[in-house]
Order: C-alpha cells, then sequence, then structure tokens
C-alpha cells in the first residue's frame, strides 16, 4: 500500500464514500489523498500528526482533513478497541462546478478552513447522531445526511489542526521516508535519539536531513520531538493523579524538570500543575 500520495478505495460511479474503521488500531502510515475526509472517532485515543502539528485525539472527536494534507493517527498503546467513522468527497464529486454553485457559498469557508484541517468543538452531539445513522440509509439518503453533517461543521465552533502546509504534493519515496521518520519518534521519544540516528532512519547525511526536514514541516526534527514529549506529557497530567509532575516529566522523555516546565509553559500557556487541575476529569458529550 502505498503511504504518500493515498489512494481511497472508492466504487465506481460513486459521488460519497463511506468508510468504516474498527480494529487495535487507525491505519498509522503518514498519508494523503485528493478527497476532504471528515471523520468522528467513536472509540480509541491517540497522537494524530496532522501537517506540521501533533495533536491528541479522543473518543468523540470530529475531524475535517483537506486534500492533499498529509496525516497519521497512532493508536495509544493502551487501546483494546479503535472505531472511526469517515465520509470522503472531493470538491468535483457532484461535477466539476456543483460547489460553486450560489447555494454553496456558505461552504467556501469550510473549503478554506479544511486545508489546513480543523477539529469540530461543538455540535458534537448532533454530529455523531447524523453518523450513527449513515449505516442503515440508501446512497442517496447519505447524500442528504452528509450535507446536514457539513452545516452542523459550517455552524460549529472549531480550530485548525495545523499551521504549515508543504505545498509541494509529497512523492512516494518521501512519504515513505516521513513516516519511517516519525513513526521512529514516537515509539522512541522516551530516550534521548541523537541527529545521527534519526538521519540514519532516513539514510541520509545529518545536514541533508536537517534540511529536507525543516523545509518539509517549517520546523526542525528536535522541535517536533520536543511536541511528541509533550502533548505524551499532556495525556498522563489527564489521566492520572498518581505520578508527579517530575515522573511525567522523566517519562515524556525530559530529563531535566526545569526544562521541562520552561517548554510546557511556551507550548501551552499554563504550568502543568494548572493544565492537570483544569483537565484531570472524565471527558463526555
Amino acid at each position: 500500500m502505498k503511504v504518500l500520495p493515498f489512494k481511497i478505495p472508492k466504487p465506481e460511479n460513486s459521488a460519497l464514500i463511506y468508510q468504516v474503521d474498527k480494529g487495535i488500531t487507525f491505519y498509522d502510515q503518514l498519508h494523503a489523498h485528493e478527497e476532504i475526509q471528515i471523520s468522528i472517532v467513536l472509540s480509541g485515543s491517540g497522537n494524530l500528526i496532522v501537517g506540521d502539528t501533533i495533536n491528541r485525539y479522543e473518543e468523540n472527536d470530529v475531524f475535517v482533513f483537506g486534500p492533499q494534507l498529509p496525516h497519521l493517527f497512532q493508536s495509544d498503546e493502551s487501546n483494546q478497541d479503535s472505531h472511526m467513522l469517515t465520509l470522503f468527497f472531493a470538491r468535483d464529486s457532484f461535477g466539476e462546478s456543483f460547489f460553486n454553485l450560489s447555494e454553496f457559498d456558505e461552504m467556501k469557508e469550510f473549503f478554506h478552513k479544511s486545508a489546513m484541517g480543523i477539529r469540530v468543538q461543538s455540535n458534537l452531539r448532533d454530529l455523531k447522531k447524523e453518523f450513527l445513522m449513515l449505516e442503515s440509509l440508501s446512497k442517496l439518503e447519505r447524500v442528504s445526511a452528509f450535507f446536514k453533517i457539513v452545516k452542523l461543521i459550517i455552524e460549529a465552533d472549531s480550530k485548525p489542526l495545523s499551521t504549515f502546509i508543504y505545498e509541494k504534493h509529497f512523492t512516494e519515496e518521501e512519504g515513505s521516508r516521513m513516516s519511517k521518520v516519525m513513526s521512529y519518534a514516537m515509539q522512541n521519544f522516551r530516550r534521548e535519539i541523537t541527529l545521527d540516528e534519526i538521519a540514519d532512519i532516513a539514510n541520509m547525511t545529518p545536514n541533508a536531513f536537517c534540511r529536507y526536514f525543516k523545509k518539509r514541516t517549517n520546523k526542525t526534527f528536535f522541535q517536533f520531538l520536543i511536541e511528541i514529549r509533550l502533548e505524551n506529557a499532556c495525556k498522563l497530567l489527564s489521566q492520572t493523579s498518581e505520578l508527579s509532575v517530575a515522573e511525567i516529566s522523566d517519562q515524556s522523555g525530559f530529563r531535566n524538570i526545569a526544562f521541562f516546565n520552561r517548554k510546557f509553559k511556551s507550548y501551552k500557556n499554563t504550568t502543568p500543575t494548572t493544565f492537570r487541575n483544569e483537565n484531570l476529569v472524565v471527558k463526555s458529550l
């Protein structure tokens, strides 16, 4: 299976694709596709890389990924079940000029925002209800439900998932290389990773790798690595009160608590303790 570009299995003469992903993990290779993707996570949690940014995903999250936007789901090791429902469609799925009609003027902002990816922050209960109905609907009814879902997203509060998009499309070789680098970092972030080590994973010299990674993500590899560590710290702070901040710092790959506190404050605009006090709750719709 190609990593980048990635082809969505598409039934002949179908404008809208409905997909169910269910298993221990989601597809965890960095990939992109020409279709816009709207997904709801029914169960599971983990890290989500979109463009240049590392995010967390949890149960009941709703995401939109624009065309050719690289993304990767990495399920938490403790997950026993990952379940996601997705709709795929392209700007020309219903005809080349369909979405240019005046009836769809309010979708212009939707298309614009989807380029960087969207995390939907409200209307989640209604969105979940619409998604859960999709499986039992006819193709015509599914198209009607699709427009309801898009309208709910347009009316909802949302935040971008990424801040930088590499303008050129990744080749398959580039996608494979970046996927190996990101997967290696996410699997080994708890220990020190040297520049020589990660450059070897990419099969490049250290200097060439630094230029290559920065050009495609707008950040250095070690900035990316620190963000992985900080997201892991956020997960632990949100999920357990048994570990001290110092223990969480150590388990997230930081060997200096002062450095961890400084980076966390810069990344989340708050202290680890305050973040824990505000987020150590059971999340529900």
